[in-house]
């Protein structure tokens, strides 16, 4: 017979006359990995993937199919008449982009300030820098909707409602990059950067050829993480901005007709709301990998 102390199987001899038991104390490895890791995993996928599939599918129906008593999982005749329709109501090309816009220019700005906030935290001593960082911690947990008020009072003060600056300028802040950046420097090994330093490399050419290519994945997360919550901001964009022209696309939905009493807008709705995380969606799948290495790296020194 056998035993499983610590992960590792013992083998431990018969006595005489014992009955032939091979048997291994503990559930199959292949029922533990699968009441341990595929059944949560692939229950998970389901929480999440079910609500966008059935959106997807929802803006081929006609209304009368979603607003139905009997289920319908597939249009019985697909067509493109939501998203014809929600064109008509809604200028698309215009408010896509806007979003292009308003996401590079602000995402850029932000990771470039958390690169460079990150590598000074952790690579710079100067009076404060503890208190500083403590001071960014503290505002991951404070929520962007405290601000918003002040926020609204100086950039319309200063003439920036309804003006693409006036929606980038009050999220450059970037706590998170900056909190992640600075936790992946500080597992860089200090000697590369050390010898660039005694052969004559500044801050500045330390950072672009050591430190940015070495922490390459933990500045792709940072990148991903960024162009996702600047594409999908709703507040700040739907107080900044009244005019159509200057809308970003999440508050171009508004626009549709509402849904109140009228079902047949639910396709229409279901259609734009496509459109609006399409384009995230694609990104985050085919760099999707970038964020597990990002995350993970700087976890084990």
């Amino acid at each position: 017979m056998s035993l499983v102390l610590n992960r590792t199987r013992v083998r431990i001899p018969k006595a005489a006359g014992a009955p032939a038991d091979e048997s291994i104390v503990g559930p199959d490895p292949w029922t533990r990995r699968l009441l341990g890791g595929y059944l949560p995993l692939i229950a998970a996928c389901l929480l999440i993937v079910a609500p966008l599939l059935w959106m997807v599918l929802g803006s081929f129906k006609t209304s009368g199919e979603v607003v139905t008593q009997d289920l319908v999982l597939w249009p019985h005749h697909p067509s493109f008449d939501a998203y014809t329709s929600a064109s008509s109501k809604v200028n698309f090309p215009r408010l896509f982009a806007n979003s292009v816009l308003v996401t590079a220019v602000g995402a850029f700005i932000k990771l470039v300030l958390a690169i460079t906030s990150g590598y000074a935290f952790s690579f710079l001593r100067f009076p404060g820098r503890r208190i500083i960082f403590t001071l960014i911690l503290v505002a991951l947990m404070v929520p962007s909707q405290v601000s918003m008020v002040p926020n609204y009072i100086t950039i319309a003060g200063l003439g920036g409602v309804n003006t693409y600056w006036g929606i980038i300028l009050p999220g450059l802040g970037t706590a998170f990059g900056t909190f992640l950046l600075r936790q992946s420097f500080m597992a860089l090994p200090i000697d590369v950067l050390e010898a660039a330093e005694i052969d004559g490399a500044g801050h500045l050419g330390r950072l672009s050829r050591m430190v940015v290519p070495m922490a390459a994945p933990a500045i792709a997360t940072v990148a991903l993480i960024t162009i996702v919550d600047e594409w999908n901001n709703y507040i700040w964009p739907l107080v900044i901005t009244t005019d159509d022209s200057r809308m970003t696309l999440p508050v171009g939905l508004t626009l549709l007709k509402n849904i109140e009493g009228d079902p047949s807008a639910y396709p229409v709705l279901m259609a734009g709301a496509v459109v609006v995380i399409a384009p995230v969606l694609l990104i985050f799948l085919f760099l999707q990998r970038h964020i597990v290495a990002g995350l993970t790296q700087g976890a084990v020194k």
